[in-house]
């Protein structure tokens, strides 16, 4: 069998490395990469180097930015007293698609977890209570995943804020367009629990 060269193949390894590509789809990118390396493969590697050279974590909420405090938080219209928590950047980008928050994040960076050895000092935990004071946070949405670790992390972070603000969470239920018939059980039970009147 005949291999790529050696540059090649370091490129084709370190694109299976990420989420949702395997050797195969790796090698079908790379080829697709270099057929069109003109106007994508150039382009490509040179927003990558700008972006390795430039990317950091805001040093107040932890979102991706390439400078020291991200446009969100640079931006005094979103200093809404809502400061909505989420375990990841990712998380944080979603509710950014949806359009329907106007205030501040935190990321924490990941949930509480004992089989993973994760605890409060591993996220950040204590950076979130600090703002609670500094940006007069009235406040705090929890947009955690409904897991064990998310539901053992949100009841942590209600715990660690005490009375400084109000804690909230998402409702958690029967998505728009959802059909009884295809949820699980524990979906339906939290919609029921968290039923409201019409």
């Amino acid at each position: 069998m005949t291999r790529a060269p050696r540059e090649i193949e370091t490129l084709i390894d370190l694109m299976a490395r990420l989420p949702g590509l395997g050797p195969r789809s790796a090698r079908r990118a790379v080829l697709h990469l270099i057929a069109n390396r003109g106007n994508l493969l150039a382009p490509l590697a040179g927003a990558m180097e700008a972006v390795a050279l430039s990317a950091r974590e805001c040093l107040n909420c932890g979102n991706v930015s390439t400078a020291d405090i991200c446009l969100i938080c640079d931006d005094e219209s979103r200093a809404t007293g809502q400061i909505c928590v989420v375990e990841d950047v990712a998380d944080l980008w979603a509710m950014e698609r949806a359009g329907v928050f106007k205030g501040r994040y935190h990321v924490l960076g990941g949930t509480l977890s004992a089989l993973d050895a994760v605890g409060p000092g591993d996220l950040r935990i204590p950076r979130l209570i600090d703002r609670l004071v500094t940006e007069n946070v009235g406040e705090v949405i929890l947009a955690l995943p409904a897991t064990v670790d998310g539901q053992t992390t949100a009841h942590y972070i209600a715990d660690e804020v005490g009375d400084r603000a109000q804690v909230t969470s998402l409702a958690q239920g029967v998505p728009v367009g959802g059909e009884l018939d295809y949820l699980d059980e524990g979906t339906i039970g939290a919609a029921l629990r968290a039923r409201g009147r019409l």
